[in-house]
């Protein structure tokens, strides 16, 4: 016990010696996870955890068999809207106008002949030759065909007058919403293809091959960035000697030489700091959190090391 008493007293003594102008923190990297947006498999880990990736590179490939068939559907159902506007746009064929032509004609024809047989079947009504009924019979057809030649007239008085400014807003607004349905297809069969956003390390890979995949769940985490960045706790009376730009000494744990680091971040809420970044006296006092950026040349350096800076 008076062992255990003793390394407490030295460790204390120690924090007290601390200079108050050192900022304590950690190496850190931004951290990006890459989520899953559909229930597929992963059919493909291109890249090893731990690689140096760079943007643009994939990182995990989901099953697409199903949204390219999607895809494909929607790239039909443009073809076709595409089509049938620029048939409304062209207007009616000649021979599709020729041949509505020819069914008015034959309408024509076949209403004069029931005509004819109604006149007929009229004139033997009176004279008692034939029944009531026959004589509606043909004033039925008469009326059927007369309705039919009207029928016939209208489809190609449509073909001969041109498509309405209606019909071509509808086609065209159709036209738009199956352009739009693509590209939500596209969006959806890129999004099973994981690409990395930023340079960094492939830190972790949670999903192993063949397995499926849960949606919102990480696929890929990425530390982002070259070099990474001490993430540091400023005392509160140095507070308003830092700004964003400065220039900081950096000193990492196993490395001799300092770094020249860039405060690049610093928050505007102070914040109760962790109990290592404090010794006892301090415990009660507040902090803020701020990021300085190491150089390009320091990718090299893990994350999670210990590091302090230096505050003017």
């Amino acid at each position: 016990m008076h062992y255990y008493f003793s390394i407490i007293i030295v460790l204390l003594s120690a924090c007290n010696q601390r200079p108050a102008n050192i900022a304590l923190g950690t190496l850190e990297r931004d951290r990006i996870a890459h989520t899953a947006t559909a229930n597929e498999i992963v059919i493909a880990l291109p890249i090893p955890q731990g690689s140096m990736v760079e943007k643009g590179s994939l990182l995990v490939q989901l099953d697409n068999t199903l949204q390219k068939a999607r895809v494909s559907k929607a790239e039909a159902e443009v073809t076709q809207a595409e089509a049938n506007l620029e048939k409304l746009r062209n207007g009616a064929r000649i021979e599709e106008v020729e041949a509505a032509r020819a069914k008015v004609a034959a309408s024509k024809a076949t209403l004069v002949e029931s005509e004819a047989n109604y006149k007929r079947a009229k004139i033997l009504a009176k004279q008692k030759v034939i029944s009531r009924s026959t004589l509606d019979k043909a004033l039925a057809l008469r009326d059927a065909n007369l309705a039919s030649l009207q029928n016939v007239q209208e489809q190609l008085r449509e073909l001969t007058n041109g498509t309405r400014e209606e019909d071509l807003r509808i086609a065209e607004a159709s036209l738009d919403a199956v352009n739009a349905t693509l590209l939500i297809e596209n969006k959806s069969l890129a999004d099973l293809s994981i690409i990395a956003t930023r340079d960094g390390i492939l830190d972790n890979l949670p999903w192993n091959l063949g397995e499926r995949v849960t949606i919102g769940s990480p696929l890929a985490i990425v530390l982002a960035g070259k070099a990474p960045f001490a993430r540091i706790y400023i005392p509160e009376p140095y507070r308003i000697k830092v700004k964003v730009g400065d220039k900081l000494v950096v000193h990492v744990d196993g490395l001799e030489k300092s770094l020249m680091g860039k405060l690049r971040w610093i928050a505007t809420e102070p914040a109760f700091t962790p109990y290592y970044a404090l010794n006892q006296e301090e415990r009660s006092r507040l902090m803020y959190l701020a990021e300085v950026q190491l150089p390009d040349s320091e990718a090299h350096l893990p994350n999670g090391v210990p590091a302090q800076v230096e505050l003017p």
